[in-house]
């Protein structure tokens, strides 16, 4: 009788250390935890570097960026048993006996590698314009005409906008600020848009123009506004864009787009700088804020303290000091979210031949 119950106990050891080893898949389980994981990390760590960057050169530091080119996770699930018993004879003094042992071993090795973004093409894409065309994309996409444009232009046809060439602050023409004050009324309306022709040699060229039919009197004479003050052809519906500093001919809207480093260091105009860094003279002076007309959207703001702020939608450490955009300030969020966009319009960088610097988390 103990014979056939220690049999029982060990054979029900050796099923449950089968069980123990069974077939489990485990990479379909992971998928869904680190695709979000690891897209989130990388989406706050291009936030937090872009907003670093452009701390930095309100300081006249040198803006350094560093790609995530990979991300390998390698997972790893290592299982043992051991079952052992003894069965002795009736008479025997230390009785029968069974144990059955296990043991399971799990191994998360992510392999993420970097590209530090160098090089003439990186250089070049830093500081050479944006294609107008891509600017009046945005607008085309949803976003509001001045905010865009405020953004990411020097002029229109020659009437500026607020500029920080060389440290220094020149304030936009008046003229400039009507001018996006009305195209976001005349945009909101839908008499005002952009697309994209073809000429016979396949050559693309962006167009923008001006609806007159169906469109209140209101919004006509506001258009009509916007042509005289950019000294656009009033008889004209639309107008070739052409990327030129200066007027352009009867039938062109010259945009004088601005490069990735200008929209970032016109974003950092905008830094409220520590008084200490005043005082050393480390970073430009602070400027006092332009007033806007009544409606126009608020200039972006980045805010400053020794304390780490609670709840950022980015925060950087620069200099003892912390830096970061508050998670409630949508215009300043989507100031910083469309500089990453424009990032990737700029084509700022071929990562084929560039060095990598690969850190395997142990």
């Amino acid at each position: 009788m103990k014979t056939n119950r220690t049999q029982r106990l060990l054979a029900a050891a050796l099923v449950g250390a089968v069980a123990l080893t069974g077939c489990s898949h485990l990479g379909p389980k992971t998928v869904a935890v680190d695709r979000f994981d690891y897209s989130t990390a990388i989406a706050d760590s291009w936030k937090q570097q872009t907003l670093l960057n452009i701390v930095k050169l309100r300081y006249m530091d040198l803006p350094v960026f560093v790609d995530v080119a990979s991300v390998v996770a390698g997972y790893s699930m290592q299982t043992g048993v051991s079952v052992n018993g003894t069965l002795s004879s009736e008479s025997a003094m230390q009785g029968n006996f069974a144990s059955a042992g296990g043991q399971a071993i799990y191994t998360d090795r992510p392999t993420i590698t970097y590209v530090p973004m160098t090089g003439e093409k990186f250089l070049r894409g830093l500081i050479t314009p944006i294609d107008p065309k891509n600017v009046f994309f945005l607008l085309q996409s949803g976003y509001a005409a001045d905010f865009i444009l405020g953004m990411a232009v020097e002029s229109l046809n020659g009437v500026r906008n607020r500029s920080t060439a060389g440290g220094a602050v020149r304030e936009a023409d008046p003229d400039f600020i009507r001018v996006l004050d009305l195209l976001r009324e005349v945009q909101a309306a839908g008499a005002f848009g952009m697309r994209v022709e073809e000429d016979k040699a396949k050559n693309s060229t962006g167009v923008v123009f001006f609806q007159r039919d169906e469109v209140s009197p209101e919004i006509a004479a506001k258009g009509a506004e916007i042509r005289r003050l950019l000294k656009l052809a009033a008889d004209k519906q639309k107008f070739v864009l052409t990327y030129s500093p200066a007027r352009g001919t009867d039938n062109e809207l010259a945009v004088n787009s601005r490069s990735m480093l200008q929209i970032m260091t016109a974003f950092a105009s905008h830094l409220d700088v520590p008084e200490a860094h005043l005082h050393d003279h480390s970073a430009w002076p602070s400027v006092d804020n332009v007033p806007t007309a009544e409606g126009r959207q608020k200039v972006p703001q980045i805010h400053s303290g020794k304390d780490k702020p609670a709840g950022a939608f980015a925060a950087v450490r620069y200099r003892d000091y912390w830096f970061w955009v508050d998670n409630g300030d949508l215009q300043t969020k989507r100031a910083l979210t469309v500089v990453m966009f424009f990032f990737t319009l700029a084509e700022t960088g071929d990562t084929a031949k560039l060095p990598l610097i690969t850190i395997p988390a142990q």
